[in-house]
């Protein structure tokens, strides 16, 4: 089947919210810690190799990265949808100035709360350990504020099938009544999880802003 999201491109970095395109559309944000492997699951999804920068060194994304998206067909009658990746900055793991460390904390915050266009959260986390702060912060926030949320459980060519689904069982026990969250197995290196992952992704941005 061909792959909606191929058609990707970069658009711009920016250091601040105001920076990014114009708010209208619909977009899906990427976010998770530095060493999760946001960026290596971002080019499986699009299918771009080298779109989202990979580096041994974690935390090479500190900028707000906006990658725009072929527009979507919506309903009879209505105009096509515009449409965007946004890739928030690695977080907890970079080796960066506190002050850098708090701006980010207060955009990513900004733009959670702020950013009409956003349709949802791509939560990416490391299926080896348990969620971190960051991780289980990010997932009460799209609780409270009734943002749906896809976790990405990365790394799983890392464990065997059993080892995975526990671990996948063990976050979904998690989430509680009420939770717009739902979560998958995911490996960019073997391509478990990629399709189910895209398919997640489109549905996150034909969801309607509540």
């Amino acid at each position: 089947m061909p792959n909606p999201l191929n058609g990707a491109q970069f658009v711009l970095a920016a250091h601040r919210i105001s920076q990014l395109p114009a708010d209208q559309g619909a977009e899906v944000a990427f976010a998770g810690r530095s060493n999760a492997g946001k960026s290596s699951a971002l080019n499986a999804l699009t299918g771009h190799k080298g779109l989202a920068r990979t580096s041994k060194t974690p935390g090479r994304t500190q900028q707000m990265v906006a990658f725009s998206l072929p527009p979507l067909a919506q309903g009879e009658g209505q105009a096509p949808l515009e449409a965007r990746l946004i890739d928030l900055p690695g977080y907890g793991y970079a080796k960066v100035p506190e002050e850098l460390r708090e701006h980010w904390k207060q955009e990513i915050d900004a733009y959670l709360h702020l950013r009409r266009s956003l349709r949802g959260v791509v939560l990416i986390a490391d299926i080896r350990h348990p969620l971190k702060e960051f991780d289980r912060m990010m997932l009460q926030f799209c609780f409270e504020t009734n943002l749906p949320c896809h976790l990405l459980l990365t790394k799983a060519d890392k464990l065997s099938r059993n080892q995975a689904m526990q671990a996948l069982a063990a976050v979904r026990k998690g989430f509680g009544d009420g939770a717009q969250a739902t979560a998958q197995v995911f490996s960019s290196a073997d391509g478990t999880g990629v399709e189910a992952a895209r398919e997640a992704v489109l549905a996150l941005l034909g969801t309607p802003r509540g």
